[in-house]
């Protein structure tokens, strides 16, 4: 299979909330996409929260304004968030499961089970202009559903295989890369675009990268982690080049 390029999104909802810790106005998520943009991403992901933990309103209006790259706004499927999107009409829209109990996303989107209500939540935002995503794990079910409900990209959930490495669990962690592959395989034969993320680091990113079906990692907690150290734009520059190495 020919290698297609393979795009870094860089999601940034982790120095907002660095900046909402202290209510201030610094870091700004919106310089922290400007740096991305200088350091070699291809996109920008922002998730824009039902509690605005991170990423407010505000932000998603100046990330409109101020950034060159395409903006992928990752949203609940409620109606308040489908008013926003259709009000700024980003790039992308990604569907993800949300519950306000959780740290983060703890899984991908049951999309078998609300394939009804995802198809006419989709429908407008496909006549806005946006390239609608669904966060999803790797079951086969989930996949066919989401061809079923008119989805153009599908965004695998990462994170079980990056917890399983860290935790020094190679053998599962095997298994669960091999599930993954399995289901970038079935999504791409389906017509799918292929994106995948959560969790990603530079431990476990050449994994991924080497996929050629996938053309999309979202990747942002580990980034801007590693950014106190190295700094962001140097952070973004060597994912870049790990998955650069890996793909070709």
């Amino acid at each position: 299979m020919t290698r297609s390029p393979l795009r870094l999104g860089v999601n940034i909802d982790h120095v907002a909330t660095l900046r909402n810790a202290r209510g201030s106005a610094y870091p700004d998520p919106v310089r922290a996409a400007l740096v991305a943009q200088e350091a070699g991403a291809d996109g920008i992901t922002a998730h824009l929260r039902e509690d605005r933990r991170h990423i407010v309103d505000l932000d998603i209006e100046r990330l409109m304004e101020a950034i060159a790259l395409p903006l992928n706004f990752e949203m609940a499927a409620t109606a308040e968030m489908q008013a926003i999107a259709l009000r700024h009409r980003p790039h992308a829209v990604c569907l993800v499961p949300e519950k306000r109990e959780e740290r983060t996303t703890e899984g991908g989107l049951d999309v078998a089970s609300d394939a009804n209500r995802l198809t006419d939540f989709i429908a407008p935002l496909r006549e806005a202009g946006c390239r609608v995503s669904l966060f999803i794990g790797h079951d086969p079910r989930q996949i066919e559903a989401s061809v079923r409900v008119g989805a153009a990209v599908v965004e695998l959930h990462t994170g079980h295989y990056c917890d399983l490495i860290a935790e020094g669990r190679p053998d599962a962690a095997a298994g669960e890369l091999a599930a993954l592959k399995a289901g970038v395989a079935q999504a791409h034969a389906a017509g799918l675009e292929v994106h995948a993320g959560h969790g990603l680091s530079f431990a476990t990113v050449a994994a991924f990268a080497a996929m050629p079906e996938l053309r999309e990692l979202n990747i942002g907690h580990f980034l801007v982690s590693e950014s106190v150290f190295m700094g962001l734009g140097p952070a973004i520059a060597e994912m870049r080049r790990l998955m650069d190495d890996a793909r070709s």
